[in-house]
């Protein structure tokens, strides 16, 4: 498995962890390393990743409402609303990744954690926020 693929596994373990325990994303990260032995560029863009997307939660959150017709965000499986929010959050905010890059590690998130029709249903969200709200440049 590719790093940074890895890195994105980790961060959505930690956004499953963060949205069902509601503990600090502080302690979240602290507790998740003492369990999880990883090199440390996997560590760093998962961590980047992980603090990134919470910090933005508020954000990031009414652009995948706007974009998920018949979804209430919190009936979503925990699961599929953090694949939704990482990725949101790589499309809007990281510059160094490319935004079909980002649909396509969502995507293969959810065929792996998820249903396997749930990366069509990703695949159509992060493809309309990244339409909409296309980072600059």
């Amino acid at each position: 498995m590719r790093r940074r693929t890895k890195s994105r596994e980790y961060t959505l373990q930690m956004l499953y962890q963060l949205d069902i325990r509601h503990a600090t994303p502080e302690q979240i990260v602290e507790e998740f390393w003492r369990e999880h032995a990883s090199a440390d560029d996997v560590r760093v863009f998962a961590n980047e990743l992980f603090v990134g997307t919470a910090q933005r939660l508020s954000e990031i959150d009414p652009r995948i409402a706007d974009h998920a017709d018949n979804w209430e965000l919190k009936r979503m499986a925990v699961i599929d609303r953090n694949i939704l929010r990482l990725g949101v959050f790589e499309l809007l905010f990281l510059d160094d990744v490319p935004p079909k890059v980002c649909i396509n590690e969502a995507i293969e998130l959810a065929k792996r954690f998820g249903d396997a029709e749930w990366g069509k249903f990703v695949n159509g969200i992060l493809d309309a926020v990244h339409k909409k709200h296309a980072r600059a440049g």
